[in-house]
Formats: C-alpha cells, structure tokens, sequence
C-alpha cells in the first residue's frame, strides 16, 4: 500500500483488497432502496391488498421503520465495527440479509404487510451495522493517497446503487398480477450475490479486540453525541450530513403519493423543446415542434412543455409560441 506513480481510482475496482467489498456495498444498498420502494409503490396503488390505511401515511411510515435503526443502533454498530474482525461481521451482515429478504418475500407474495414492516426494519438495522464497518474497513486496506478516492468511489456507487434500486423497485412492483413476485425473487438473488461477494473480501483485523460493548443504545448514543459535539468541525459535518440523508429521504418517500394523489398516477415529462429551436426558430417552427411532442406523447398521461436549460437571452415571441400552443392543442379531457 505504499505511494506509487498516480492513477485513477478506478483501477481500485480491480483489486482484491477493494473490489470485492465495493460491490459488496453496491449491492446492499441497492436491495435496501428495491424493498423500500417496491414497498411503498405497493401500498400507494393497490392499498386493499396491503394493509388497507392510508397510502400516504403508510408511505412515510415505512420511512421512519427503515431510519428507526439507524438512530436506535449507530453509536452501538459503530462499537462492533472496533471489536469485530471486519470482513467476518460483513459476511455476518450479509448472511442475515439473504434470511430478511426470505421473510420479506414472503411478504411481497402472500401480502403479509406485518412481515413487510418487519424485513423493513431488518434491513435498516443491516445497514446500520454495515455503516461504520464501510468506513472502518477502508483506511486498513488503502494507502493515505488512496483513501479519497476510494472513499469517492463507495459513495459515487452508494448514490449509484440507491437509483438503481429504486428504478427496479418501481418497474417490477407495476408489472401487472405478478408485480411482488419478481419483487420477491430479486430482492433474494440480490442478498445473495453480495454474500458471495463478501465472501472475497480480505481479512480486516480488530481496532479494539477488548473493547467492553456498551449494549445501552441510549446511554451510548447520548456518549457519542457529546463527544462529537466537543468538535466543531466534526458536530457540523454531522449535521450536514443528516440534513443531506432527511431530505433525500423525505423526499422519496414523498414522491409515489405525489404521483398518484398530485398527478394522478399520470406521466410527466419535461425539458423536451430544444433550447435551439427557441433562440433561433420562428414561431410556427415551435408551433409545429410542440404539435409533433403532443402527438407523439402526450395522449393518455400528463405533459408538462419546457425547454430544458436556462438561458441568459431568448426570444419572447417563441417562449410565448409555445406556452400559447400548449394551450390550445395540449389540453385532454
């Protein structure tokens, strides 16, 4: 691990001593985002057969199951992480997420909303115990020039993985009839990979062999805190970082009863009138380009029309082409 000639983070993808617990990572993640979701698109739009209470009560109460580990079990998580032999608690971690994702494909198939809330949970205190193993396990295995990539790395992949598990989630839970089945199946294959993965990661040694485990999460909580609080710099990252995760999370959460209580379970696209066609077209070179866009698109769901960027100069006359056009041509009943 010592300093050599420089190169790109990436090649770390390449090696054993990273690339193993990277897609470790990606993975877990990615079914944390897939069950929550495909959850959550589950109880918004077919709300009899899971639970029956109000979907967007319902959709921020999964939230908050999924978060509660989180603050409950961090500072406690954090302690393991120092006395545990790393890559057998990540093996540990990711053993005990192929049996949530077994309970909650029972869930997903058998509509068992109670066993739902439960893997929910589950899966929330496994990402919580796998959070400051994450960020234990690099500085073992990364040299000093290493460590800001690789750190760039996991979190380019956690964002990454988050999107991707969302996307699938959405798209499995709408397939019509057998929607939770694929759900099902895939969270397991998921939790299943990233145990073979995790299989490969290198041995990481205890910080704190003989640390003596606070197991009051309260009390160790409260000891964390006032620790961090004592630095400046690290309390206020603290918080940048929780406001960041709120209102990432806030907002998903939100954005399925948005869709079907907002928009009405309608699509809506936008940014798809060039910002060309504005600065340089004619009026009905814009008329005629929104007609087409209607045409093509808008039959059956809702289309909202805009240009896709900011621009310092435009020309009113053909803002004003389209908004008019849009108007009187784009309006379904």
């Amino acid at each position: 691990m010592s300093a050599g000639p420089q190169k790109s983070q990436f090649s770390l993808l390449q090696e054993r001593r990273f690339g193993p617990f990277f897609w470790t990572q990606f993975l877990g993640a990615g079914n944390d985002n897939l069950l929550k979701f495909a959850f959550t698109i589950l109880v918004t739009y077919h709300t009899a057969l899971y639970g029956g209470g109000d979907p967007k009560t319902t959709a921020f109460l999964i939230g908050a199951v999924f978060i509660a580990p989180y603050v409950l079990f961090s500072a406690t998580s954090g302690q393991l992480a120092d006395k545990m032999e790393k890559s057998r608690l990540i093996r540990l971690i990711k053993s005990l997420e192929i049996v949530i994702m077994l309970v909650a494909a029972g869930g997903f198939v058998f509509h068992q909303v109670g066993l739902l809330y439960a893997a929910t949970f589950l899966m929330g205190l496994h990402s919580t115990v796998f959070g400051p193993v994450k960020y234990a396990y690099l500085p073992q295995h990364l040299a000093a020039d290493e460590l800001v990539g690789g750190n760039g790395l996991v979190e380019m992949g956690t964002f990454v993985s988050i999107l991707i598990g969302t996307m699938v989630g959405g798209v499995l839970a709408a397939i019509e009839g057998s929607g939770p089945v694929y759900v099902a199946v895939c969270c397991v294959l998921v939790a299943v990979a990233g145990r073979i993965v995790a299989g490969r990661i290198p041995e990481s040694p205890s910080g704190v062999p003989d640390l003596k485990v606070n197991w009051n999460p309260f009390s160790e909580t409260w000891n964390n805190l006032k620790l961090a609080r004592g630095n400046r710099t690290v309390f206020l990252s603290m918080l940048g970082i929780s406001w960041l995760w709120f209102f990432g999370a806030t907002f998903l959460t939100s954005f399925s009863p948005f869709a079907k209580e907002v928009l009405g379970g309608k699509v809506c696209i936008g940014g798809n009138v060039p910002a060309s066609l504005i600065l340089t077209g004619t009026v009905d070179d814009v008329r005629g380009y929104c007609k087409d866009l209607i045409d093509n698109v808008a039959p059956g769901g809702g289309y909202v029309m805009a240009f896709g960027t900011a621009m310092d100069e435009g020309k009113p006359d053909t803002v004003r082409a389209m908004v008019q056009f849009t108007k009187e041509y784009g309006v379904y009943r």
